[in-house]
């Protein structure tokens, strides 16, 4: 997936409100009830420390208070620690956070230090943005596409094959699709099958990834992809209701599934 820059986390509660009513719309439950059911658990007094990290292109200007701004609207107690990487690391265990949030190029991890449960940002995304493409109540079919099969397009992948749905899945990358194959049991998307999908999981970092001879009437989009993958026309052509924003959803799975 692409890093993310200032400007995609501008008007972010904006860009959440509109995902939020899309989500409830096209699958009848708020992305919280989703992610209590998904994960078995419900998000208590947990304590979150916050710990901005230099490491790579250094630290992205709003991201830590964007964060913090998630923990507080999810009714969490956050704070983002003054100093950075392993001072604000020490930081925050000592002033009491329960789970810790923090990203370099490479990761971007929740960690509870009080029962030890770790997860990705790749992970937890890829997990709740297939989960909201599943459950679009008015799909034809159990069949589902996922496009894109890296780090975040596989754990979707996997998610739904668990589920027992009927994945297909597209990638560029051959090697992706074999393993995906041999691995999950999923089908290769043939544009020669003229099959078309009214539930759509896109995970990758490239614009234009979808088009017409894929999509249903009336589909669901779900993507956490920076650029969007649906194109414009496409969209308003087919009227497709599309779940995309940059960091909520993906933050809120995260601390979901550490509880």
């Amino acid at each position: 997936m692409a890093l993310l820059t200032p400007e995609d986390l501008d008007n972010l509660s904006a860009q959440f409100e509109e995902s939020e009513s899309t989500i409830e719309r096209v699958t009848g439950s708020k992305l919280t009830d989703i992610c209590k059911e998904l994960y078995g658990k419900d998000l208590g007094s947990e304590k979150v420390g916050i710990i901005p990290i230099t490491a790579g292109n250094g630290i992205i200007s709003n991201f830590t208070s964007s964060l913090l701004f998630i923990a507080q609207r999810l009714g969490l107690e956050g704070f983002i620690t003054q100093h950075t990487d392993v001072a604000g690391y020490y930081e925050a265990i000592r002033d009491g956070a329960d789970i810790l949030l923090m990203a370099d190029d490479h990761l971007f991890i929740a960690h509870n230090l009080r029962n030890g449960k770790l997860v990705t940002n790749h992970e937890a995304t890829g997990i709740i943005y297939s989960e909201i493409a599943s459950r679009f109540k008015d799909a034809a079919s159990s069949e589902i596409l996922v496009i894109g099969l890296g780090r975040v397009g596989y754990a979707g992948a996997k998610h739904l094959a668990e589920k027992g749905f009927d994945v297909y899945a597209c990638d560029p990358n051959r090697d992706f699709l074999d393993k995906a194959a041999d691995e999950l049991g999923i089908k290769e998307y043939c544009k020669e099958d003229r099959k078309k999908f009214s539930m759509v999981f896109e995970a990758t970092p490239n614009a234009n990834t979808i088009t017409e001879g894929m999509i249903a009437e009336r589909c669901l989009v779900s993507t956490p992809g920076i650029p969007c993958g649906l194109p414009q026309e496409v969209g308003r052509k087919y009227r497709v209701d599309l779940v995309m924003e940059p960091l909520f959803i993906g933050v809120t799975s995260m601390l979901y599934s550490v509880i």
